[in-house]
This record gives C-alpha cells, structure tokens and sequence, in this order.
C-alpha cells in the first residue's frame, strides 16, 4: 500500500500493493481500527441492515451518492467487513505534507487510485473492479456516477450490474441519508451537527436477468438495484442520467444518439 511520499499510483489496470485485497494490508487495517470509533464518536452513524452483510467473499456495495464522505461511511459502517473503492489519482500524487496526508488517509480508507475517464479509461477501471472481485475482495460503487447535487436519485449506469453478472458477484444495496448535510458539495470540512444514516439491504442475486454480454440484462439488473436503493434512501427520483452539461458540438451529437450508459 502507499505509505510514502515518494510512492506513486499504479498504472490503470493495476491494482496497488503485492498484497490480495481479499487480505488487508496491516496499514489498511490498522487505519481503519483507528478511524472507525472516531468517527461512530463524532457523527453518531444510524447503521442499519448490518447483518446483511456477507462476512466474505466477493460483494458489490452499490449506493447512493451525495457527498465527498460516503466513500468513508460505507467502510466505516460495514466493518469489520473490508472495503475498497476506487478514488481519483490526483488523491494520491500530491506533494508535501499535504499531499503525503491525502495518500495516507485514502489508503486507510481502502481507497485504491485510478485514473478517471470514458473510453479505455472507463474500461481499466472495470478491471481494477473485476480482479478485485475476482480476488474475494468487497468493492464500493455508485451507479449514478458521481455526485448528486440536487440530492434526488439518478437513473444508474449499467457499469455496476455487468461486473455482479460477469464475476457472479451478490449486490447489497445501500441507502446514504444525510450525508450532504453533514458535508454538503463543495465544503471544505465536515459539519458536526448533523447526523447521518447507513441503511444495508438485502443482497441481489442479479444472475436471473441473463448474461454480461447483454444489453437488456445489463439495464434490467441496474434497473433492479436503483430500486433497491431508492426503497433504502426515501430519495425523490430523476428520470435522467446525472451528467454535467454537455461541451462542444461532438459531445451534444454523441448524447443525442441511443446508447448505453456505463
């Protein structure tokens, strides 16, 4: 795991470390050991559906996504089951104290680096997933694709559902509710007033909609795990995908024409 400042993020497609992520490393561990009180102490989690969570094995945590931290609630919630999640790079490539601090936290947090992006970026990401998945290991993702800013829930990306049908991965639903009080977009710091709830559901066996390969099967089993996670967060619905407006002409004309979101 990164430790260091002089450490770099691997390679696309890489997963980082020598260790199987099934297996955390000590530093990841001994990170969350001390992370997990600190913040049940501070924020005062409602945590609900635990015992939802198998205590092994490959698992796809799929969820909401309304603020910079639910990618440390989930972990701390779900424990002591381990959890990854794939964070941009640029958290772990900075310099000095501070970008030394950030490579530190993230790693604590079983967060491992990837370079964002559509086309072969989008593609190693999914295979950073799947050999995680593949190694036993529990991922964190968010269908939406990144962050609601309007705090309603957004059609998800089929992204999710082609990595449970191709590694036969079960999704247990989350829920996130009050996240984007406690750190509302664009806050520097967390706010210590507000407190927040992490709902589990029951895990989905998505295997009944078909194969990977298909279109079809890929958007009835997101289609299936956005509902799940609608019943758990009480979330008021956009009947749209969670994009940023369009830039340039080529960028208009490609939204325009049918295709599938990943």
């Amino acid at each position: 795991m990164i430790t260091s400042a002089d450490a770099v993020a691997p390679e696309p497609g890489e997963t980082e470390g020598a260790e199987s992520p099934s297996r955390p490393s000590w530093f990841y561990s001994f990170g969350r050991a001390v992370l997990t009180p600190l913040v049940r102490m501070v924020y005062r989690p409602r945590i609900e559906g635990r015992e939802n969570i198998p205590a092994e094995g490959r698992l796809i945590f799929a969820s909401n996504h309304l603020s910079f931290i639910d990618s440390v609630a989930i972990p701390v919630a779900a424990a002591p089951r381990a959890v990854n999640f794939l964070a941009k790079s640029s958290y772990f490539e900075g310099t000095g104290v501070k970008g030394w601090f950030s490579r530190v936290f993230f790693t604590a947090v079983g967060a491992i680096p990837v370079r964002r992006g559509a086309g072969q970026a989008a593609l190693d990401a999914l295979d950073q997933q799947r050999q995680l998945l593949e190694d036993g290991a529990a991922v964190a993702l968010y269908p939406e694709g990144t962050r609601s800013l309007d705090g309603r829930l957004y059609k998800g990306r089929t992204g999710v559902a082609f990595l449970a049908l191709q590694t036969g991965s079960p999704v247990v639903p989350v829920g996130l509710v009050g996240t984007d009080r406690a750190m509302p977009v664009g806050a520097k710091f967390p706010s210590l007033r507000h407190r927040v709830t992490i709902r589990f559901g029951a895990p989905l066996d998505l295997s009944h909609h078909g194969p990977a390969n298909s279109g079809k099967a890929r958007r009835t089993a997101t289609d299936e795990i956005m509902a799940a996670i609608h019943a758990l967060s009480g979330q008021e619905l956009a009947d749209a995908f969670n994009e940023s407006p369009a830039q340039g002409t080529v960028e208009k004309i490609r939204r325009a024409l049918p295709h599938e979101r990943r």
